[in-house]
């Protein structure tokens, strides 16, 4: 379009000066500025104040910003875990047909990326047992989100409040909360009994107002939830949806969602394929096939071509935003694709043994190293009687935040989770750093 019918001269604004002064007229300002309220202080002042720099000169500069950050070994866990990473899932993934994919809309250019999602799709079926998963979500909290917002949808009570444990990352307790603030529904904690669900408690809450309830398993603390099935009867029994949070590496292990009666499965599925991505995640979503119509994000379906020939492609997309919006069952109209694509060569490269393996070794990691730093002087671990995956809290008898700062100072970090609590995660990744961490916690506490 010829520059000469857009006020600014842009060709993304298809208006002719006539047109934008009838539009602003009707809007009751002057400009199209008057529809921005932008402080001065960080409006565009027309230069990015960006020193000009030759490639070499801006790699040592930005070398030594890094150099900067502190080189420490991170036993950090609450949500986000780091394992080993297989160099083919690099190698596959960084694949030109890969890597520089959008939305697989056009399933004649994308079958390659499609079968990987769909594989990927079936791998969470089968492990959490459910019908149906979609192709990936932002993460565990927007997937939580999204399963409040579903029960809803499916469920005939008449109530609207959401039950979650009081013990719950507060990152996913907000993204709920933000969630919900739009619709009737509520959110309340229910209490925990040494760090899992007190069962007495919830059996006293549930009644006709509430429409989910969700469990985890492990929970934020690493402890492995030993009454899903009872809480599955539940709220079975109330006609509540039961939304029960875990991750892919522990559902090779723990309980089946589907065998205690989940009917949705949320969580996080980039321990596989990212590693500690600092805050980088990727939902899970998996849920019964009675909710097929319903489930937020995208699907990949299995078809045939005009010459009979298996073709994948996205389907039920009426339900997406970027479809039929009055319709749309979800705000979210993107996903993790390419994350997803690396978790399914991840765990493809595993393949089912390797990951019970994996999970296993998730058990016997924290078990070992909750007894040696329970030997400790000065620190008792671990705080709940409980089985552990992957994670423990330890109580410390001289204050969390300074044994925490201590262990920095020697190079590591772990979460302070309260005034005489620090929590410790351990994978594969740091087998060869636990006695090191052990000999510094000795001199910390």
């Amino acid at each position: 379009m010829s520059s000469e019918y857009t006020p600014d001269g842009s060709p993304f604004a298809p208006h002719t000066p006539d047109e934008t002064a009838a539009m602003l007229d009707v809007l009751g300002v002057d400009s199209e500025e008057d529809l921005f309220d932008i402080p001065e202080a960080v409006r565009f002042d027309g230069s990015f104040d960006i020193t000009e720099r030759s490639e070499r000169t801006t790699r040592r500069h930005l070398d030594a910003l890094v150099s900067r950050n502190d080189d420490v070994v991170e036993f950090l866990g609450r949500g986000h875990y780091d394992h080993y990473v297989p160099s083919l899932v690099d190698a596959l993934s960084l694949r030109s047909e890969f890597i520089t994919s959008y939305t697989q809309y056009q399933p004649e250019v994308a079958q390659g990326f499609l079968q990987a999602l769909f594989e990927y799709q079936s791998m969470l079926v089968e492990l959490t047992g459910l019908d149906v998963a979609n192709c990936s979500m932002y993460d565990a909290a927007t997937a939580l989100g999204e399963a409040a917002t579903l029960a809803t949808r499916v469920r005939s009570v008449s109530g609207s409040v959401v039950l979650v444990p009081e013990l719950l990352h507060e990152g996913r307790r907000g993204t709920l909360e933000n969630y919900v603030a739009g619709t009737d529904l509520t959110v309340e904690s229910y209490p925990m009994d040494d760090a899992n669900v007190d069962l007495d408690a919830v059996r006293s809450r549930m009644d006709e107002d509430v429409v989910m309830v969700y469990a985890e398993n492990p929970t934020v603390a690493g402890t492995v939830e030993e009454n899903l099935a009872a809480l599955g009867d539940l709220t079975d029994d109330h006609d509540s949806l039961f939304c029960l949070g875990t991750d892919v590496v522990a559902l090779a292990l723990l309980q089946e969602p589907a065998s205690v009666g989940a009917d949705v499965v949320v969580g996080e599925a980039a321990s596989l394929g990212l590693g500690y991505a600092d805050g980088m995640g990727m939902g899970l979503f998996a849920c019964d096939e009675s909710f097929l119509r319903q489930v937020p994000g995208r699907l990949v379906g299995v078809s045939e071509d005009a010459t009979g020939k298996r073709a994948y492609t996205l389907t039920l997309q009426t339900r997406e935003q970027h479809i039929r919006r009055e319709r749309a069952t979800s705000n979210i109209c993107t996903n993790q694709a390419w994350v997803a694509l690396r978790a399914a060569i991840h765990a493809a490269s595993l393949g089912p043994e390797g990951l019970v393996d994996l999970a296993n070794d998730c058990v016997s990691a924290a078990t070992d190293l909750a007894e040696r730093v329970d030997a400790v002087k000065g620190v008792r671990a671990p705080v709940h009687d409980r089985h552990h995956f992957r994670e423990f809290v330890a109580h410390t008898d001289q204050p969390a935040a300074a044994v925490a700062a201590d262990l920095a100072d020697e190079g590591f970090a772990v979460h302070v989770v309260g005034e005489h609590r620090i929590q410790i995660c351990t994978t594969e990744r740091t087998d060869g750093q636990r006695d090191a961490l052990v000999e510094a916690l000795e001199d910390a506490a």
